[in-house]
């Protein structure tokens, strides 16, 4: 704590996030939002890079999400909480990044979820990002490529800017679903206010 000039409490400076996730935040399930072998479970992965294009080495990316039948076994959910059709299902996972920013989560698809008005959203993860030279972690969601009817009637991904809507859906490759994340600068990934 800091004092001030007549020597009473102050604010305590503001700290960034990191660097030292990885060390300070490790969740013992990790990447696993599911176990490996789930059927129907793929790999979330990407790359996190900072304003200037570099790799982001040292930052955190946790996900969650509903089961594939848009439920959460948890007391927020307004429906009330109910244990996954899907055995093991966790809901939330943690990776931090490799040398090259890289990170991986295994998950399975998620359902649609009620929105606050009661309309359906479309199926997405909620992704939060933990970084050196962020203040607090900044919150973006990952939409799915397949889901192109809900995801044109989905009220938040079509509150975004039509130019930069792309930044927030996943693309299919070899390995799962690609969603890569950068913090600033062109191609800005978009982020949400909680």
């Amino acid at each position: 704590m800091t004092t001030d000039a007549a020597g009473l409490p102050g604010l305590t400076p503001s700290q960034t996030v990191g660097p030292f996730l990885h060390l300070a935040l490790r969740w013992e399930d990790g990447p696993f939002v599911v176990p490996e072998g789930t059927p129907g479970s793929f790999w979330l992965h990407g790359t996190v890079t900072d304003g200037a294009g570099a790799p982001c080495p040292d930052a955190l990316v946790e996900t969650w999400q509903a089961d594939p039948d848009g439920r959460f076994d948890h007391p927020d959910d307004p429906r009330g909480a109910v244990a996954s059709s899907v055995p093991g299902f966790r809901g939330f996972g943690r990776c931090d990044t490799d040398a090259d920013g890289r990170y991986r989560i295994l998950l399975v698809r998620p359902g649609a979820v009620p929105g606050e008005d009661g309309a359906m959203q479309a199926p997405h993860l909620d992704l939060s990002v933990f970084a050196r030279g962020l203040l607090d972690r900044v919150v973006t969601r990952v939409y799915l490529p397949d889901e192109a009817d809900a995801n044109a009637a989905d009220p938040v991904l079509q509150s975004v800017d039509p130019d930069r809507r792309g930044t927030l859906v996943a693309r299919a490759d070899d390995e799962g679903l690609r969603f890569d994340v950068r913090l600033q600068g062109d191609g800005e990934t978009v982020f949400f206010v909680l």
